[in-house]
């Protein structure tokens, strides 16, 4: 009957109960990312207005003309800038004759070249860009930036710009959320985030008791006053843990770090397995031989997530996995999160950190004054003080995300507010 037909068509009944996997990465970590329905744009000679906005870019003078803000990830024109830029772009005609989208489309591309860096947010692979995924490691292909920031970036590497797509509707994954009757999850790192989750999802969170006793030791937390010093500590930790037999699990920042890392480990002739976005193919298969005894692993944070490590019994005779973090996160959570790859089921494991006043969360987050720091006479700082520096600093990046989620959701609400008269909101 046509009512059956229907009924075998019928994909989704409505947003009625959603279990998230990860729930404190998805509804939290990842609650400014849009879900965005798009359609393919006509070019309109788009792509030769992009390549004159880089060329356009390259001519403004940083500091005097533009202003580069890495913790809200945004480029400002500054007035001397606005002049400049009116002057050198007004023989191109076109729509370089409008102000407004003169400005925007070159702060853009200074976005695109100073903003984002190559194997830190994007990766180029086969002729195309590919965004990194900030808090997992992994490439997300089917995934762009809009508003010409990703063929920008194409055609700063060099590449040929792919075909662009303008956005029909959009949600966050707040709005989304909210929308379902009913929403759980599970993750091992969601109690810090609790007042968020219950305030924006109106979710509680419930702690569930180990169900074998904790096992998991730190073997002590290192900070430098430079970044090759934290490198060269890093390697000797490795070779000291692969000497006793240990498998060693090296969590670094972005795909640049571990590349480097590599390097010396390479220069040090100390055999290791790579992981990162290049090697996405063999994610599973790496992280399954991570436990062997003398394995050295080193991947980005989150690479190999949800893939069980086991371990044979005479890699826990000696102590089990060892986890070594090689930066601060920005959220702590993360920190936890790759430390917890170690001492899982009550299995012995131990973990040890390392710093330095060059990483990003500290240069970013703190300011130059920290730099002053650098300029002692011994490598090392004291480990309660780098602990302490790097605890502010992710405090300062918690709460800013949090201030945005929050303003977004705000943004979202009043949309919807102002769209009410329609049913629906755009």
């Amino acid at each position: 009957s046509t009512g059956e037909r229907c009924t075998e068509q019928l994909l989704l009944r409505g947003l009625y109960y959603a279990i998230v996997d990860e729930a404190d990465s998805i509804l939290v970590d990842e609650a400014r990312t849009p879900l965005i329905l798009a359609g393919p744009a006509k070019d309109h000679g788009l792509t030769q207005h992009y390549q004159q906005a880089l060329w356009l870019a390259e001519q403004l003078q940083s500091g005097s003309e533009f202003t580069l803000n890495e913790t809200a990830r945004h480029v400002g024109l500054s007035t001397a800038g606005v002049r400049r830029l009116a002057e050198i772009a007004s023989p191109l005609g076109g729509p370089w004759t409008n102000a407004r989208k003169r400005e925007a489309l070159v702060e853009q591309a200074l976005s695109a070249r100073h903003l984002f860096q190559r194997d830190r947010h994007y990766l180029v692979r086969e002729g195309r860009v590919e965004i990194i995924d900030e808090h997992t490691g992994r490439t997300m292909p089917d995934r762009s930036w809009e508003q010409g920031l990703h063929q920008m970036i194409e055609i700063k590497e060099g590449q040929t710009p792919s075909s662009q797509h303008e956005p029909l509707a959009r949600i966050s994954y707040q709005r989304f959320f909210q929308r379902y009757l009913r929403v759980a999850g599970m993750s091992g790192t969601m109690h810090e985030v609790r007042a968020e989750l219950r305030s924006v999802y109106g979710l509680h969170v419930v702690r569930i008791p180990r169900h074998r006793p904790s096992r998991l030791r730190m073997s002590g937390a290192h900070y430098f006053r430079r970044a090759a010093d934290k490198w060269i500590a890093i390697v000797r930790a490795i070779e000291r843990e692969r000497a006793s037999g240990r498998p060693v699990l090296v969590g670094t920042r972005t795909l640049a770090d571990s590349e480097h890392l590599s390097a010396l480990l390479k220069q040090a002739n100390v055999p290791h397995q790579l992981l990162n976005a290049r090697q996405d193919a063999e994610e599973a298969a790496i992280v399954a031989r991570a436990g062997e005894a003398q394995q050295i692993t080193i991947a980005t944070n989150m690479a190999g997530r949800g893939t069980d490590i086991p371990l044979t019994e005479a890699v826990i005779a000696r102590g089990g996995l060892h986890v070594i973090l090689c930066e601060h996160n920005d959220s702590r959570r993360v920190d936890r999160q790759l430390i917890g790859r170690c001492a899982r089921q009550g299995d012995s494991g131990s973990y040890e950190i390392f710093g330095s006043n060059e990483d990003e969360i500290i240069r970013v987050r703190l300011g130059g004054w920290t730099l002053r720091l650098a300029r002692g006479v011994s490598p090392t700082l004291p480990s309660w003080l780098g602990a302490l520096l790097a605890r502010f600093a992710q405090e300062l990046a918690e709460s800013n995300h949090r201030r945005l989620r929050r303003a977004l959701l705000r943004d979202d609400e009043q949309r919807d507010e102002r769209m009410a008269f329609s049913g629906r909101a755009e």
